[in-house]
């Protein structure tokens, strides 16, 4: 499974996830802002799109709506307070993917 991490600026949650989560899926992670910019060209070649918080889904289907609509969008709701690869964000991280996936 191709799982593409987003949020704000692809500087800490989404890198975080990429990272972590690279041995369960084939990863990438984008920003809506900044970083690596979400573009419709990850969005299709994503199998899931893993969203940081609610307000970035809305935000995904407003940029992109063809590919919102065909995707599987997740939304972890997890607040930006955390910096990159911090053990918290680790932890809440695989929780919550947990919570929608089969991961160990």
């Amino acid at each position: 499974m191709k799982a593409l991490f987003v949020c704000n600026q692809n500087q800490h949650r989404s890198p975080t996830a990429e990272a972590l989560f690279k041995s369960d899926f084939e990863t990438k992670s984008a920003g809506l802002y900044n970083g690596t910019l979400l573009t419709s060209s990850l969005l299709e070649w994503a199998d899931l799109v893993v969203a940081m918080d609610d307000e970035q889904r809305r935000e995904i289907g407003k940029r992109f709506p063809k590919e919102y609509l065909k995707k599987k969008i997740i939304s972890l709701n997890i607040p930006d307070t955390f910096a990159y690869n911090q053990p918290e964000l680790k932890a809440i991280l695989k929780e919550k993917m947990s919570e929608h996936l089969q991961i160990h």
